[in-house]
């Protein structure tokens, strides 16, 4: 039923930001937590309300992506925070770089879980590079700013190191849409590592291009290999 699907995660949209607006939380950390949790029902808004019936599925990702970005960035700046904020730097390049270098093993890993068809008709060079890189600029860094970013960020000034175990369990719970427990348990895991890395380097970078990689396994490459 995605039309009561809509309206419930509206009502929570709306309810939060009055709830952050008009100050209930009475503390600053905490109304910047509750602002930011509005990109989670945000993000089902925009997947279950966009007409992309006609539209090949790759082309969803920017589509949905883009406008959430821009909340994203928006909520960074009510909330008081910089550019320089997000993580997009490359501090302690060779850990991130060892992050990324967990995508294959994450990605071969949930195909096995999911099965999803290929995102792509044919598995060919030129039909995978282009839909790697919409993912990794959607799914990757876009889900990053919001989650490890502006969610984990005002989550662990009000709860400390617990935030990391709330942004991860809403971002697992996100992925109850394919209809498989043992993903979400998946993910949650995936999340809480993820969180921890971006806690203790203070970059995205590895993060991203982990996530962004791994979708790219998931969707276009592992289909057509195994």
């Amino acid at each position: 039923m995605p039309l009561w699907g809509i309206l419930s995660h509206v009502t929570v949209l709306v309810t939060t930001l009055l709830h952050a607006a008009l100050g209930f939380t009475g503390r600053r950390h905490q109304q910047q937590l509750v602002l930011s949790l509005a990109l989670v029902p945000l993000v089902r808004v925009m997947s279950l309300s966009m007409p992309l019936v006609n539209i090949p599925p790759l082309w969803w990702y920017p589509l949905i992506y883009g406008p959430l970005l821009a909340a994203a960035l928006v909520t960074t700046f009510i909330a008081g925070y910089k550019i320089t904020d997000i993580g997009l730097n490359f501090k302690a390049f060779s850990v991130q770089f060892a992050v990324a270098s967990t995508r294959f093993l994450f990605g071969v890993t949930e195909y096995f879980i999911l099965k999803p068809s290929p995102l792509i008709t044919k598995f060919t060079w030129q039909e995978i590079w282009l839909s790697a890189l919409v993912l990794l600029m959607t799914t990757g860094l876009v889900e990053e700013v919001i989650f490890r970013s502006v969610l984990q960020r005002t989550a662990i000034a009000v709860f400390k190191w617990r935030g990391i175990v709330y942004v991860s369990l809403l971002f697992a719970v996100l992925h109850m849409g394919f209809l498989s427990w043992l993903d979400v348990i998946f993910v949650f895991m995936v999340a809480l590592f993820f969180g921890w890395i971006v806690t203790k380097t203070g970059s995205l970078v590895g993060v991203t291009l982990a996530h962004g990689i791994t979708n790219s396994i998931l969707f276009l490459v592992a289909p057509f290999v195994f």
